[in-house]
């Protein structure tokens, strides 16, 4: 029997950087796997902090387990649920 695989989230995100202190949006995200019902706030141009909400919710289960800043305004989360 197949031991069952983790669901992963993949996040890019972006802020503006004409508008310091603006918030982060959403500029890709990627599924493997399952990351229901939390597929809505992973749009583009979404909001992070909602996307981050409903995954890291105890009933979904999602944690961090990387993240990298890959510019003053950028970056990507990766989010796992086993």
């Amino acid at each position: 029997m197949a031991t069952r695989q983790p669901d992963l989230v993949l996040i890019n995100w972006s802020r503006n950087p004409l508008i310091p202190g603006s918030a982060r949006r959403i500029t890709a995200s990627r599924v493997i796997g399952n990351a229901e019902p939390c597929l809505p706030s992973l749009r583009a141009n979404g909001l992070l902090s909602t996307a981050l909400a409903c995954l890291q919710d105890n009933d979904i289960g999602f944690k961090i387990v990387f993240r990298k800043k890959t510019s003053a305004i950028s970056g990507y989360l990766l989010l796992q649920r086993n």
